[in-house]
This record gives structure tokens, C-alpha cells and sequence, in this order.
């Protein structure tokens, strides 16, 4: 059973192949509205734009807030603050962080449901676990940045995470924070393969905004594989990330 909606800002599908497939998948959405309303920045009403805002102090805020908070600086400090979640204004917003774990614990609660085969795919960010309705492994595409309609690659991730940032839908919503005014124009898409999708979304925007370095920063990270696509169309893989490749 397969359903898609939009939330937080974007498509949202859960496939579940196996087990109370439509109660899982109620759950699952549930799930990810009550992530929007508590994180999304542009609800006036959000637990997060009331901590921006001073209304709600940071030692009132709810666990699932510190949660984000804290993975949120342990990524500012694995990536040498190359991710962050402060804005030059001061603001925090920590979606880079919320789509990867919201991911991950709709995933979890799916599988503690009982499921033993299932997708969640969140904007192109997707965690898997066990095989599609066809019985095979789950089959994921990279796309053609310079043709959406095209897929260039595709992969077998066997359980782990992945997670693609780029600019080529979104335009340029990546900023380096050491220097927010420069746009990220020498890389258009890079796809990372993690632990699970939480591991390799956090880590994917942070070495987005290092631009053509970023794939070595994902070659050196223990656990990490990855794909990068240049602004010239060439594209460039970590020595790993061929063993996901589907041949």
C-alpha cells in the first residue's frame, strides 16, 4: 500500500508492503503533521517561532525540541560549523536537521508497527528497510540535475539512508555560513548514503555548502558514501559508493 501527501513543504510518500499497512500509514502521516506544527518556521504558532520569537524560553522547550537542538550542534561541530542552524539574523531554523529525523522515527515506528518492508520518502530523502512489493530490494534514482526526467544512476541502499541536497529544484536555499553572501555554484547536487536517512541528511547539506570539497569531507567521514554532480555536468563518487550502485 502506497500514499502520498504534502506536508511540511513538500511530497511525502510511505509505502508499506507488508503488516496493518493502512494503520501504519496513518500513523506515519500523523506523524510528520505533528513534526510541522511544532518545527515548521513559518507557522506563527510553531513551538520553534515561539523560541525565535522570545515567547518560550529554551529551558521550557519540549523534548523533542532538545533533541533537534542538540543533534542540530553536534552537526555544526562534526562539520567545522559548516552546517548551522543559526541564520545570519539570528534566527534558528533547524529544518536541515527536522526532514532527515522525522524520516528516521516514521521509519522506526513503522517497523516497530510490525512492517518488515517499507520506504518513507520525504522530498527525495528516503529510509528503506527489506524489499518492495515485487519482491526485489529497493531500487532508488539519482536524477539528472540538468533533466529531471532522467535518472542517472540507481542505487540499493539494503537499509541505510539517503539523501540528496542540491539547487537545481530549490535554488539557491544552501549557504555556506562562513560565507552566507556567496551562492554554491560549482556543485548543483550531491547524494549521500548514511547510516540511516538522519545520518546522511545532516551531513549531505553541510557538505553541500563546501561545494567541490564537500565529496572529499564524505569520503573521509567513517560510514559516509556519496555522489556529487558538478556545475560542468561531471560527476564524481566516493570509493565506496559503487558497491550501491545497481549494475
Amino acid at each position: 500500500m502506497r500514499q502520498t501527501q504534502i506536508l511540511m513543504g513538500m511530497p511525502i510518500t510511505v509505502e508499506v508492503v507488508d503488516g496493518a499497512a493502512a494503520s501504519l500509514i496513518d500513523a506515519a502521516f500523523a506523524y510528520f503533521a505533528a513534526v510541522e506544527r511544532r518545527f515548521s518556521v513559518f507557522r506563527p504558532d510553531s513551538e520553534i517561532s515561539g523560541l525565535n520569537d522570545g515567547r518560550i524560553a529554551e529551558d521550557a522547550v519540549s523534548a523533542e525540541m532538545c533533541e533537534v537542538l542538540r543533534i542540530a550542534e553536534r552537526t555544526r561541530r562534526d562539520t567545522c560549523g559548516y552546517f548551522d542552524i543559526r541564520r545570519p539574523d539570528g534566527r534558528l531554523d533547524p529544518s536541515g536537521i527536522v526532514k532527515g529525523w522525522a524520516i528516521r522515527n516514521a521509519a522506526r515506528m513503522i517497523a516497530s508497527g510490525g512492517a518488515g518492508n517499507f520506504l518513507v520518502d520525504a522530498g527525495g530523502d528516503i529510509q528503506s528497510q527489506g524489499r518492495a512489493a515485487n519482491g526485489e530490494e529497493w531500487c532508488i534514482g539519482i536524477r539528472n540535475p540538468f533533466n529531471e526526467a532522467e535518472t542517472i544512476k540507481a542505487i540499493r541502499p539494503r537499509g541505510r539512508g539517503v539523501a540528496t541536497s542540491g539547487t537545481y529544484v530549490r535554488g539557491q536555499h544552501i549557504y555556506d555560513p562562513h560565507r552566507p553572501a556567496r551562492p554554491i555554484e560549482d556543485i548543483v547536487s550531491l547524494t549521500v548514503i548514511g547510516a540511516d536517512v538522519l545520518e546522511a541528511d545532516r551531513l549531505a547539506t553541510a557538505a553541500f555548502a563546501m561545494g567541490q570539497d564537500g565529496i572529499y569531507f564524505i569520503e573521509e567521514f567513517a560510514g559516509l558514501e556519496g555522489y556529487v554532480i558538478g556545475a560542468d555536468g561531471v560527476a564524481t563518487q566516493t570509493s565506496g559508493f559503487k558497491d550501491y550502485v545497481v549494475t
